[in-house]
């Protein structure tokens, strides 16, 4: 070890040590930010299932490869930065003496060949990645990069670093080889020995690359450590957890069911619970559960989530992105004062740090989190809010943003946890809402109609729909849910006819609720009104009950046609203790017809395009039922081009059926543009409202 080796040894354990340390506090300020977030006891076990869709999400990287080739080269990135980082410790003790080999491995054959693979696909994947951060720079693309609102410098300062790493694992064994050290066979490093033929031989460049890889490798640790915001370099640690502590135990995206209002760990209960102690919803970043908290430092700003999102692709504020960015940035500024002890209640006033010695515990805060705390979450600029009202009240919930996260950011659940609060504590939402929760309340549909009314659709068929009278007969086999729409809208009741139709000659027995319909609650969920919600939810899972009384599960069952209606029934009303079988009308038509009980009386000659209502689709997974029946007809199906789980929302989810359009493009017309530019003059299946168009 001559003074050249000891020198640069000593330069890169100084480095590291400094690196070490700054990144132990950063863990743990990250770990106990994290912890700030309320208690969730659904995220424990099963362990099993958890580590094992954890395990094949990111070894398989199922969702990143949704996206093809960006997926392929971000696999190969992912593979390198673990493997590569195994080289690095070698590299400690190469830069002290240039002769060191590992033990047993040097000389493997398998062994050098997967190094040589990971230093070589490593590089291509960095370039890759930046030339598709490239291609897709808003500078070129504007509000259609997925990128509008990315930080570049650190994603770029994170795939620059992961080429270097390349570059210094080739490097070094190519110096490896010029100086006669290398002793791999040549089938498992053939990049190496051709560029150490050429190379010099220099014990010294062998100590300088290994530095230069020790260094590229805490220089990187050392900017993240000072960057605890910076998802795009945190995300590979967090996502690991992120992953694992997912919503569904089985994998599942968090779609679907909306999750039971909690406060401190514990479902909340209406009638017991206090708005000064219990957590209505999210008012305060401190509000959010843990894994919310966990959500916001994964995001890794990919901006998949943006580029699907129906509000952000017709002008309107919201990005899914952004506002996960808006909220990491935020906790974590506010974290000081809220690991500090501080907390202020709904009036703003202070009520942690309270009592003798007060103002010298807040003097010690930094000014930064003290004017962070003062910040409203939901709030105009003037207001100096974190989220704008336009912003949260812009989603869908169509669950596009869920689908294509590849970490599994909750984006559906945190929003209407925000719209929850707003709704229920600051009476503060849409003015067009109150119209809507008024007629839930006084009349059980949104439209205000007379439940009397809920039959009208059945005038003018040449054959009895049956009515519940009291008993169901041994015989019924579903009961149809109508809903709300299918009731009352026009176009929506041609739908609620025809499925009535097709049951009568397919000899299905069913029967209808008539007046003691009334609505799931659904739009009143979605819109943050829980207790609304629960009220609807409960009245119907009681008549539900009484009409299913003494069945066994597997005959209580419904078919709906509303996606929405069919979802609530479906996932939510099981919390309120309402379990049944549930099925859409597509799903049990075509069941009819591979049955032959329904067969097409004459072919469709024209072409047929099909929408999937998200509370269908992404929410439920049900996507090939409706085809098949499309196809049954002989018509000539043809696929728009944002389809399946990539399917436009037609802008009617998430309550926004209820509200005024005001910014930006109508999402239902934009649905509408491309289902005509599809299917031009020819037959649409379309699943959902189109109001307006």
């Amino acid at each position: 070890m001559g003074a050249l080796q000891l020198i640069l040894g000593l330069i890169c354990l100084a480095i590291t040590a400094v690196a070490v340390v700054m990144v132990v506090r950063t863990v743990r300020r990250m770990i106990s930010s994290i912890r700030l977030g309320q208690p969730d006891p659904t995220r424990r076990g099963p362990f099993g299932a958890r580590f094992g869709n954890m395990v094949k999400e990111i070894l398989g990287h199922t969702r990143m490869l949704k996206w093809g080739h960006v997926g392929v080269a971000h696999w190969f990135v992912m593979v390198g930065f673990g493997g590569l980082s195994i080289s690095v410790l070698e590299a400690y003790f190469e830069v002290f003496s240039p002769t060191f080999e590992t033990p047993l491995l040097s000389w493997f054959g398998p062994w050098n060949l997967l190094v040589e693979l990971l230093g070589i696909t490593t590089v291509i994947g960095g370039f890759w990645l930046i030339a598709v951060r490239q291609l897709n720079h808003p500078r070129r693309a504007g509000r259609v990069s997925r990128f509008q609102g990315s930080n570049f410098w650190q994603a770029y300062f994170v795939e620059a670093v992961v080429v270097l790493e390349g570059f210094g694992i080739i490097g070094l064994r190519a110096f490896k080889e010029a100086a006669g050290l290398f002793e791999a066979p040549l089938w498992s490093a053939p990049l190496t020995y051709a560029l150490g033929s050429v190379l010099p031989s220099s014990l010294a460049a062998i100590s300088l690359f290994a530095t230069f890889k020790i260094l590229s490798a805490m220089i990187w640790v050392i900017v993240i450590a000072s960057n605890i915001n910076m998802g795009v370099a945190w995300h590979r640690f967090t996502a690991f957890f992120n992953i694992f502590f997912k919503r569904e135990s089985d994998g599942g995206v968090a779609l679907g069911a909306l999750q039971p209002m909690m406060s401190g760990g514990k479902e909340l209960d209406f009638e017991e619970a206090d708005p000064d102690t219990d957590v209505f919803g999210v008012g305060q970043v401190e509000d959010f559960k843990w894994k919310g908290w966990l959500d916001f430092t994964t995001c890794t700003e990919c901006g998949r989530c943006q580029s699907q999102c129906p509000a952000w692709n017709t002008a309107k504020p919201l990005s899914p992105k952004l506002l996960i960015t808006s909220l990491r940035e935020h906790a974590y500024a506010k974290a000081p004062y809220l690991l500090a002890g501080g907390r202020k209640d709904m009036a703003g006033d202070e009520v942690g740090i309270t009592g003798e010695g007060a103002e010298e515990k807040l003097a010690k805060i930094d000014a930064l989190a003290l004017a962070e705390a003062e910040r409203p979450l939901i709030g105009s600029p003037e207001e100096m809010g974190v989220i704008d009202p336009d912003v949260l009240w812009s989603c869908t919930s169509c669950g596009a943003c869920v689908e294509q996260c590849p970490v599994d950011i909750e984006h559906v659940d945190h929003i209407v946890d925000m719209r929850r609060y707003q709704v229920m504590i600051e009476s503060n939402f849409p003015t067009e809402l109150g119209g809507m929760f008024k007629n839930l309340e006084n009349k059980g549909n949104p439209w205000g109609q007379n439940a009397k009314d809920r039959l009208a659709w059945t005038q003018d068929l040449d054959f009895e729909v049956p009515v519940f009278d009291g008993e169901l007969e041994d015989d019924v086999e579903y009961l149809f849910w109508v809903g709300c729409a299918g009731a009352f809208e026009d176009r929506a009741k041609k739908t609620t006819r025809a499925v009535a139709e097709l049951l009568h000659i397919a000899g299905v027995k069913y029967t209808v609720l008539g007046g003691e319909e009334t609505c799931t609650g659904d739009p009143a969920r979605r819109a943050g009104n829980e207790f609304l919600f629960q009220m609807l939810a409960q009245q119907n899972v009681e008549v539900l009950n009484s009409v299913f009384e003494g069945r066994e599960p597997g005959k209580r069952k419904i078919v709906a046609t509303c996606a929405h209606c069919f979802n609530s029934l479906a996932n939510e009303y099981s919390q309120l203790g309402g379990h049944f079988e549930v099925v859409h009308h597509t799903q049990l038509l075509n069941k009819l017809v591979r049955e032959k009980r329904l067969t097409p009386v004459a072919p469709v000659a024209e072409d047929v395009t099909y929408h999937d209502p998200c509370y269908l689709g992404r929410h439920n997974k049900v996507y090939t039922p409706p085809r098949d029946l499309v196809g049954a007809s002989g018509a000539n199906f043809r696929e728009m081009p944002r389809h399946a789980d990539r399917s436009m929302c037609c802008g009617a989810g998430g309550a926004r059926m209820w509200m005024e359009e005001r910014i930006g493009k109508r999402i239902n017309v934009d649905r509408v543009d491309e289902a005509l530019g599809t299917a031009p003059a020819q037959t649409l299946v379309l699943e959902d409202s189109y109001n307006g168009v």
